[in-house]
C-alpha cells in the first residue's frame, strides 16, 4: 500500500520530521490555514522536515479501523515501509500551535525513550482549582447541563481503571508524542491492532487513554516540560477566564490571549470537543515579524541569570 502523505518540508539530513494526520479536506484546510504557518517557521529554523497523512492508513472496512488519532501508531511503520527514512518523529496534533521562537523539541528527546507531555503532574498551575474553573464556566455560559462534577476529575488511577487497565504513573495529553522510528514504530504497530473499532473510551472510542497505558506500561517514557505542550483549556481557565463569555465573539482580543499565551510556552494545544478546543481557528497568529523579534529576546532573558546588583532608584519619566 502507497502511503497517503505530503512532504511539506524536506529535512536535509533526514533526522527529525514533524509528522501530523489531516485526513479530509476540511481537517487539511483548517490545518494548513491557521497552524501551518508557525510549523513552518519552526521547522526552517531548526532545519526539520514537515510531512502530513492525508488518508486513512488502513481500510475503513478493515475490523481494526480506529478514529483517525489512532493511526499515530502506524506513522513509523508505514513511513518506512514506503521508504520515507527518518530517525525521530514528533507526531503532533492538527490543533497545535507553535511559537517559532521555541527551541528544537529533539534536542530534548532521548532516542532510548518515547517523549511526552503530562497533563496532570508538573503543571504551572493547581489542577485542581483549573478544573473547577472549567466546569464551573462552562456550565454558566456554554451549557446549563454540564455536570459539575464530572469525569474531568477522575485521577489517574480511575481513568485507567474505568477502561479494565492497570494503573500507570503518569497521564499524557497524546497529542504530542517524540520517538525514535526504527525503534518504536513495530511495537506501536502492535499496540493498535490490539483494539478492533468497536473499542469503547471515554474519548468516544478515542486512543488517549489506551496510548497511555500502553506507553506508560513499556518503562520507557520521558517527560517533556509542560511548555512543548501547554493546554489552551488550561491556559485559558488559569489566565483568560474573561473568554468563557466573549468566547470567539471577540476575535481581536481573543488572538491577542492566544499571542499571549505563546510568549513563554512552546507548544499550544486546542485540544478537546468544546468550544475551547476551536478557538485555535486564527490566521496569522505570530505573523508579525517584531513581535517575533520581541518574544526572541524575552526568552533570552528568561534563561540569564539576575543578580539583583542595586542600580539606586529609578523612577518613570
Amino acid at each position: 500500500m502507497k502511503i497517503p502523505f505530503k512532504i511539506i518540508l524536506n529535512s536535509k539530513n533526514k533526522k527529525n520530521y514533524l509528522v501530523t494526520i489531516a485526513i479530509g479536506k476540511k481537517c487539511f484546510n483548517d490545518w494548513s490555514s491557521f497552524a501551518k504557518p508557525t510549523w513552518l517557521k519552526y521547522c526552517k529554523k531548526h532545519s526539520l522536515g514537515l510531512i502530513v497523512i492525508i488518508d486513512d492508513l488502513i481500510d475503513r472496512t478493515d475490523p481494526f479501523w480506529k478514529k483517525a488519532t489512532w493511526q499515530k501508531m502506524l506513522i513509523g511503520y508505514y513511513l518506512n515501509k514506503d521508504g520515507i527514512k527518518i530517525n525521530n518523529i514528533c507526531y503532533l496534533d492538527t490543533d497545535i500551535l507553535i511559537n517559532p521562537n521555541s527551541p528544537n523539541i529533539f534536542d530534548y528527546h532521548d532516542e532510548k525513550k518515547i517523549s511526552l507531555v503530562s497533563q496532570e503532574y508538573n503543571l504551572p498551575y493547581n489542577l485542581d482549582f483549573i478544573r473547577r474553573r472549567i466546569s464551573f464556566n462552562r456550565k454558566r455560559f456554554y451549557s446549563k447541563r454540564y455536570n459539575l462534577d464530572s469525569s474531568l476529575f477522575m485521577s489517574v488511577n480511575q481513568i485507567y481503571k474505568y477502561h479494565k487497565l492497570k494503573p500507570q504513573k503518569d497521564f499524557a495529553c497524546a497529542g504530542l508524542i517524540v520517538f525514535k522510528s526504527s525503534k518504536f514504530s513495530l511495537i506501536m504497530k502492535s499496540w493498535f491492532y490490539k483494539y478492533k473499532k468497536n473499542i469503547n473510551t471515554l474519548s468516544g472510542g478515542g486512543d488517549e487513554p489506551i496510548f497511555n497505558y500502553e506507553m506508560f506500561n513499556t518503562g520507557k517514557t520521558k517527560i517533556l516540560n509542560y511548555k512543548f505542550q501547554a493546554l489552551w483549556l488550561y491556559e485559558m481557565a488559569f489566565k483568560f477566564p474573561f473568554l468563557y463569555e466573549q468566547g470567539l465573539k471577540k476575535s481581536v482580543i481573543l488572538k491577542k490571549c492566544i499571542e499571549s499565551s505563546l510568549e513563554d510556552n512552546y507548544f499550544l494545544h486546542f485540544a478537546g470537543s468544546w468550544h475551547e478546543g476551536q478557538m485555535w481557528k486564527i490566521r496569522k497568529i505570530l505573523s508579525n515579524i517584531n513581535s517575533l523579534k520581541f518574544n526572541k529576546k524575552f526568552l533570552d532573558y528568561l534563561k540569564k541569570k539576575v543578580y539583583g546588583k542595586p542600580k539606586g532608584r529609578v523612577l518613570p519619566r
